[in-house]
């Protein structure tokens, strides 16, 4: 009866051991999962001033005649003007490839009184020249230079050039990276207010990129100079 008993009673002092060592566990369990459920989300900023490195450019030019008849010579006129605008193009620094040619367009309209008798009559073609580059910079000369052709008879239009940066995927690397430290400076202020620590990441969220003409909040085809600003939201761990 003595060796049972002292069986059991060692039976019982194992398994309330390992009940407590359980209970320890279950508890160090409990508490870690309630530590890392801590989070603080902060977001980061990334802002690069960059140059735009793609122009496109539209020109037009009219020749206009009261007379039918004169269709042909008004034809000769337009291909003239069109040769015109195109060595001066080349002379200010653009070349054939960057010089796209549009075709010659035709209208024509009446007027007529109250019997519905020709009184008048228009007819006019229009040519438009386009110029796509990289060379940004002289875009601005060429307009200017491009406008002393209208001394000489041509009947043109300079519209405003649209600048566009293209090269966002060059600085995406170098912005993101920016934006998660300065979300990590702005959670450590806020860890260390709070007295405790920031850990690894749990999740992060990125923004768009967004391109504006510099110190414009619209727009991103008028300037040259370009604002790029992107904001990551990221969750971090906290650690007492």
């Amino acid at each position: 009866m003595k060796s049972n008993s002292a069986g059991l009673f060692f039976l019982g002092l194992f398994v309330a051991a390992g009940v407590a060592a359980g209970g320890y566990f279950v508890g160090q369990t409990m508490y870690n999962a309630k530590v890392a459920l801590n989070t603080a989300e902060a977001k980061g900023l990334a802002e690069r001033r960059v140059k735009a490195n793609v122009a496109n450019w539209s020109i037009s030019f009219t020749n206009e005649d009261e007379s039918e008849a004169d269709i042909r010579g008004l034809y000769e006129e337009s291909k003239s003007d069109q040769q015109t605008i195109i060595k001066k193009l080349k002379e200010i620094g653009f070349t054939d490839d960057e010089i796209q040619i549009g075709a010659l367009e035709y209208f024509n309209q009446e007027y007529r009184d109250n019997n519905q008798q020709v009184v008048d009559e228009s007819h006019r073609l229009e040519g438009t020249i386009g110029i796509e580059t990289s060379n940004v910079d002289i875009v601005g000369k060429a307009r200017a230079q491009l406008n002393e052709l209208i001394a000489e008879g041509i009947n043109l239009r300079s519209y405003a050039p649209r600048y566009s940066f293209t090269n966002l995927n060059d600085i995406k690397p170098d912005m993101l990276k920016e934006a998660t430290k300065n979300a990590r400076i702005a959670a450590n202020e806020f860890a260390e207010n709070a007295g405790v620590t920031v850990g690894g990441i749990r999740s992060a969220r990125q923004g768009s990129f967004f391109i504006r003409d510099a110190g414009q909040e619209y727009g991103d085809t008028a300037k040259i100079e370009k604002d790029v600003r992107v904001v990551t939201t990221i969750t971090f761990y906290l650690t007492e």
